[in-house]
């Protein structure tokens, strides 16, 4: 079949995938790189992967949490003496004020360091692809402008 595998999807090392873009490489490139800037050109990808689920991961919890807020907001609006169930799996059970107001706020309080944790994780990975994409920049910079022999040991100069 003519045209084979190039057209079954984009090649890895495009330059765009997700949230970040490398610039680095367009389709085909990638097979004239040195090994090294393959290596480091994979991690970026692995990277964007990884910030890809950090952010569907933080996106989901900020769900959960207006959600939470929400309720709990709708639990001021009802009197301490009402009849309340909760669900719990496939069951709903009768709860009191007190119980549902205090879980709710555990819960609410929960998501919120979840949020930040991610917010937190998801700053790391940024700076981490950032330093990562800096370096197999200069890399490549080197090798190209290097002449023969650019990329080897001790090449670079930092």
């Amino acid at each position: 079949m003519v045209g084979g595998p190039e057209r079954a999807g984009p090649p890895r090392g495009t330059g765009k995938r997700g949230f970040f873009t490398t610039g680095l490489t367009r389709p085909g490139m990638q097979g004239n790189l040195p090994p090294e800037a393959q290596e480091k050109l994979e991690e970026l990808q692995d990277l964007q992967e990884k910030a890809q689920q950090v952010a569907a991961q933080k996106q989901q919890a900020e769900t959960q949490l207006q959600e939470s807020e929400t309720a709990l907001e709708a639990l001021d609006d009802i009197e301490g003496d009402t009849t309340m169930y909760r669900k719990v799996g496939e069951l709903l059970v009768e709860t009191d004020y007190d119980e549902a107001n205090e879980d709710l706020e555990e819960k609410v309080e929960s998501l919120e360091l979840r949020v930040e944790t991610l917010e937190k994780q998801e700053e790391r990975v940024q700076e981490q692809f950032e330093e990562l994409q800096t370096e197999l920049q200069n890399m490549l910079a080197g090798g190209g402008a290097g002449g023969p022999g650019g990329m080897g040991p001790g090449a670079g100069g930092a």
